[in-house]
């Protein structure tokens, strides 16, 4: 008799099968001499739709609601359905005679499994291998320390709540908006947090009043004074004044700065303190998924489903980094022996002498980026051993490859210290500063050989969590913070001759709208948008990763795109009229993050048996009822504000103006009818003037290159350019462009939404 090995993912099957010995391919998995390891493609089996339950549940109609299905029934994905039915088979066989689950040790992983062996109505003996990395040691390890799969009920049982509340909650509450309100208009326990996180942004930029402050700055030439040690120093010293009570750089009484200066102005000062301190600095951690999603995001400006799609593609297809979906920035001991390995495998091109330094070199004794603690599911990104082919990778692929190499390697040099300077000078009562660096040894620094990183030792502020902080506070006092320059050969006492003093002023900022890389920190750790502020609540929160889950945060983003309750200006994201109409209309409840937070606490319980299953969903079933009841009551009304005069060819009616992340449409107003075509869509092909993206607009042979900074140019006209500077784009990369480009415009406007809700008749008009 064998087992059943069931993974989660292929690429973890087959390594699983390698170090189990088994090597014949068979259908839908691999087979050995006492093991067949078989895997899904994430979830195979999903929870029905609703008219699965009853056929007039087709019909969106608000006296339907809410739908409350006794027993919750499962269907087959549709697109892994090939899959779901080779491990059925396999799960069947005669000679089968136990399961052991091998799917990602966590919550959704336990759920990717009993979903299958549910539908299969498997009643087989289960294992369960519960291992954080896959290294041929973890492996090897794990199977000699199988769990017996009855003690992870618990955590099966949280995870179906997880996934039958969110249905309960998202598509009753989804269906009766839509009904009552005509409108598509879908919300959820995620998504709608997010969106009220966005106009609490805007509110604050909207409500915020700039102010006025004024500083003073003392400028000396480096030598001006009789002390030799400075005779050959060059440039300007540059000193900022500080209050001495508050230790504030600025001030926002202008006469008392004004008076200062005519005070101090042509004075000498007198080097009162000079303060060296030494410093030490680890390189930043490794990245997980949100974390390279926001570099990414920062410096290459991809979204996060960019970011992630790329990854996957280093991952599956070149096989030289590890598992994306992951919210560790840790690696587990049993990934050290393997360091070597990753730094012969990626050390080329660049990365060569960076890698080679390293190979030799034993590893420190104590990681500061090694914690098992902190590893549930999967360790941080990281190279594997695969041998890398850099000419291969796209330009994308190149760049996202490029951080995750240099994070690693950064890791394993050693700290970068530094020596600090702070220097204070005395002017009258006055008191100014000015401090500098001296490097002692760049450490990791020397991996990053393109000049100043965003995370310089001198900076008192840190800039990205500025980005979604709710206060603008430490943005406006940044500004006046004396910036890092190299300093003179000065000791206390020393006299600075003739300095001239000037008046500095500046306005108080508002915070920065919102952009990817800020959101997803902001969906990660949405403690500051706590109405309750509950303790409890918040440490729940940053344990479970926030709003939604690594996975999961790129297509919520997408979806809240798709559906046109965001867009796009430059890089900055804002509410559209729906979002706010949405926002309006949407029961209270829906739009805090504290919603989350109590779930969490309670399925936590539940996944440590303390709190049974059928009394959280009872919960849950009560709330859904009192959720609708909201909607139904509610007094608002929706209005499309974004009506053109441009009729329907199908039906006639008037169509609605609507943005996208990269294009816009005009759809039609009838959901029922759903026509709409695209008006314009942002290319890659750069404008030869400014080199930005065209927008390109109309239809057929009209089509037409418009570029923000007035240039046109006819699609054929471009061809013909692009043919005659020799740019390597055949008719063939035309045709294919356009052929991508016409897909896309073909595909669901709310392609994550229909994903989630598969099967269900949405509105179509927005």
């Amino acid at each position: 008799m064998k087992a059943l090995v069931m993974a989660e993912k292929p690429s973890v099957g087959r390594d699983i099968a390698r170090v189990l010995k088994c090597t014949k391919n068979i259908n839908g998995g691999i087979e050995g001499t006492n093991y067949v390891v078989t895997w899904g493609l994430g979830h195979l089996v999903t929870l029905a739709d609703p008219e699965d339950y009853d056929k007039r549940y087709k019909e969106w109609k608000m006296e339907d609601l809410p739908m409350l299905p006794e027993t919750f029934r499962l269907e087959v994905i549709r697109q892994t359905a090939k899959q779901y039915q080779a491990v059925k088979a396999l799960l069947h066989r005669k000679d089968i005679d136990q399961v052991i689950i091998a799917t990602d040790a966590g919550r959704e992983g336990e759920l990717v499994a009993r979903l299958i062996l549910k539908k299969a109505e498997c009643k087989k003996p289960l294992k369960r291998l519960w291992i954080s990395s896959v290294t041929d040691k973890a492996i090897r390890e794990g199977f000699a320390h199988l769990k017996d799969g009855k003690e992870y009920e618990p955590l099966y049982d949280a995870a179906m709540c997880r996934a039958e509340a969110d249905w309960l909650v998202g598509i009753n509450a989804t269906r009766a908006l839509t009904c009552k309100y005509n409108a598509q208009l879908s919300c959820g326990r995620v998504q709608t947090p997010t969106l009220a996180m966005i106009a609490a942004r805007e509110k604050e930029i909207r409500d915020f009043v700039p102010k006025k402050y004024y500083g003073l700055s003392a400028r000396w030439k480096m030598g001006a004074d009789k002390d030799s040690r400075n005779k050959n120093a060059a440039g300007i010293l540059t000193l900022t004044w500080q209050d001495e009570k508050s230790k504030s750089f600025r001030s926002f009484d202008r006469q008392r700065m004004e008076e200062m200066k005519k005070l101090l102005d042509g004075k000498d000062g007198t080097v009162k303190e000079v303060r060296k301190t030494s410093k030490k600095k680890q390189a930043p951690l490794l990245y997980d998924l949100t974390e390279l999603q926001r570099e990414a995001n920062k410096r290459f400006h991809y979204s996060a489903k960019e970011t992630l799609n790329i990854m996957q593609r280093l991952y599956e297809n070149h096989k030289v980094l590890t598992y994306p979906r992951t919210d560790s920035r840790y690696l587990t001991g049993d990934i050290l022996p393997t360091i070597k390995e990753r730094l012969k495998a990626c050390g080329v091109g660049p990365y060569k002498k960076l890698a080679g330094a390293l190979v030799n070199r034993p590893l420190p004794d104590k990681p500061f980026f090694v914690n098992n603690a902190k590893v549930s599911d999967h360790h941080a990104i990281i190279p594997t051993e695969q041998f890398v082919q850099l000419e291969h990778m796209t330009i994308d692929e190149r760049r996202i490859y490029d951080l995750v190499v240099r994070r690693f390697l950064a890791v394993l040099y050693p700290a970068y210290c530094y020596e600090q300077v702070n220097l204070t000078v005395s002017v009258g009562n006055a008191l100014f500063t000015a401090r500098g660096v001296v490097v002692k040894d760049p450490g990791w620094k020397a991996v990053y050989q393109e000049g100043k990183e965003s995370w310089e030792e001198d900076e008192d502020w840190d800039e990205e969590k500025e980005g979604y902080s709710s206060s603008a506070g430490r943005r406006e006092e940044a500004e006046a913070v004396p910036k890092s320059q190299q300093l003179p050969a000065l000791q206390a006492g020393d006299v600075l001759q003739g300095l001239a003093i000037c008046l500095t002023e500046g306005k108080t900022k508002p915070p920065a709208h919102f952009n990817e890389a800020s959101l997803l920190s902001a969906m990660e750790n949405p403690t500051a948008y706590l109405q309750t502020r509950d303790k409890a609540m918040e440490k729940t929160l940053g344990e479970t990763g926030g709003l939604g889950t690594v996975a999961t945060r790129a297509d919520i983003i997408e979806k809240l795109f798709s559906s046109f309750l965001l867009e796009k200006r430059g890089t900055d994201i804002l509410l559209t009229s729906k979002g706010k109409q949405l926002l309006e209309l949407v029961p209270e409840d829906l739009k805090k993050p504290e919603l989350t937070a109590d779930w969490e606490m309670k399925l936590s319980r539940i996944a440590r048996g303390g709190l049974k299953r059928n009394m959280f969903m009872k919960d849950i079933r009560g709330y859904s009822k009192e959720l609708i009841g909201q909607i139904k009551q509610g007094e608002g009304s929706f209005r499309h504000d974004n009506l053109t005069n441009t009729k329907c060819p199908n039906c006639g009616k008037r169509m609605l103006a609507v943005k996208g992340k990269n294009s816009e449409m005009l759809v039609c107003q009838d959901r029922a009818c759903g026509y709409r075509e695209t008006i314009s869509r942002t290319s890659n092909a750069r404008c030869p003037n400014c080199h930005k993206k065209m927008e390109l607009r109309g239809k057929g042979d009209k089509q037409i290159f418009v570029c923000a900074c007035g240039y046109k140019e006819k699609l054929a006209a471009f061809q013909e350019r692009r043919k005659r500077e020799g740019a390597g784009v055949t008719k063939k990369d035309v045709a294919q462009y356009m052929n991508r480009q016409k897909k896309e415009a073909m595909e669901p406007l709310n392609n994550a939404l229909a994903q989630a809700l598969a099967g269900l008749k949405m509105d179509t008009d927005h």
